[in-house]
């Protein structure tokens, strides 16, 4: 009797598991398809995913065999894990890895909106990141604190294939977006 007690216990709490897996999917879809602008699917990779992948990537978009962007992403692991401890917080103190989180689905948003290249893929999703923390509950001043935080301590640091001086403000890439991190 304890142990089908314990087979209960246990396969509910998996399906509780795979329902917030789900809930959390659909939630960063919502803001995806928002800042795409069309449409896209959000797949947050399992633990039993993860432990078969050994890409360095946090997000991923595949491209088509035209080149152009599919409307799916999966985000990583870890990146989800990330996000959805961002979304249960009250989005005042975001940590490092939860400002990285957010911008990751910023940025596979914007390659699911059709953008190629890196660095411009880069550059408008930093302009976006503001309005991606409000889509995902957010207050504006904690999305203009979030996206400002990627601006000034992750982009600087980032590979030179995702950066471009055209990213400033003012610059050839700037949208005058009136939440650009800049502002």
């Amino acid at each position: 009797m304890i142990s089908v007690g314990l087979c209960v216990l246990l396969g509910s709490g998996a399906l509780g598991n795979v329902a917030l897996h789900r809930h959390t999917e659909h939630r960063l879809a919502a803001a995806a398809s928002a800042l795409a602008g069309t449409t896209v699917s959000v797949h947050c990779q399992t633990f039993a995913e993860a432990w078969m992948d050994v890409g360095p990537e946090l997000g991923v978009v595949p491209f088509g065999p035209d080149g152009v962007p599919e409307h799916h992403t999966l985000i990583k692991w870890g990146t989800c894990r990330t996000l959805a401890g961002w979304l249960r917080s009250d989005h005042s103190h975001p940590t490092l890895d939860q400002v990285i989180a957010v911008h990751v689905l910023t940025h596979e948003s914007m390659h699911m909106a059709g953008t190629r290249d890196e660095a411009v893929t880069e550059c408008r999703a930093m302009q976006r990141d503001a309005r991606t923390a409000m889509l995902l509950g957010a207050t504006a001043p904690q999305a203009h604190a979030l996206a400002a935080t990627y601006w000034r301590q992750v982009y600087p640091r980032m590979t030179d294939n995702y950066r471009t001086a055209g990213c400033a403000p003012g610059g050839s890439l700037d949208e005058h977006l009136p939440d650009a991190p800049w502002k």
